[in-house]
């Protein structure tokens, strides 16, 4: 049985997830871009994410680095944060998301993007067992 689904290539959907960051996509509580301009491959991504509102990460701006590798969208980004957050499903060490507490994530589908799993960062700060975590010193990095 043929399957009626259209594979964009790799580099064509990151072009217009590119672009979509580049002109605001979003509600401006989360944004992303490359890392680098003169990343041919589009492959390191340096996001920002806003703390909700009436949580511990309230008005707090936090970095994001997300690394879609060679079989983007096929497989899911790897994502870590720069910025220092005290979260479940975070590494405490070296600020790398554990995919199995990120279900966006760990059931990766070809559509999602970058900004649906920045989105799902987010929402996962509003978690009640997020809400009394203390939080490092705004603008500490890993």
């Amino acid at each position: 049985m043929a399957s009626n689904e259209v594979v964009v290539p790799r580099n064509f959907r990151l072009l217009d997830e590119l672009e979509e960051g580049q002109k605001g996509g979003g509600d401006g509580t989360v944004s992303w871009g490359l890392e680098n301009a003169d990343d041919m491959l589009l492959s390191n991504w340096i996001c920002n994410v806003i703390g909700p509102s009436k949580s511990v990460y309230e008005n707090r701006f936090y970095t994001i680095k997300v690394i879609c590798g060679g079989e983007y969208p096929g497989k899911a980004p790897v994502v870590r944060f720069i910025s220092k957050v005290n979260m479940n499903g975070v590494n405490s060490h070296d600020g790398s998301l554990d995919p199995r507490s990120f279900p966006i994530l760990y059931h990766w589908r070809q559509e999602y993007n970058i900004k649906q799993v920045l989105l799902e960062i987010r929402r996962a700060m509003t978690d009640k067992s997020n809400s009394k975590m203390p939080q490092p010193p705004e603008g500490s990095n890993y």
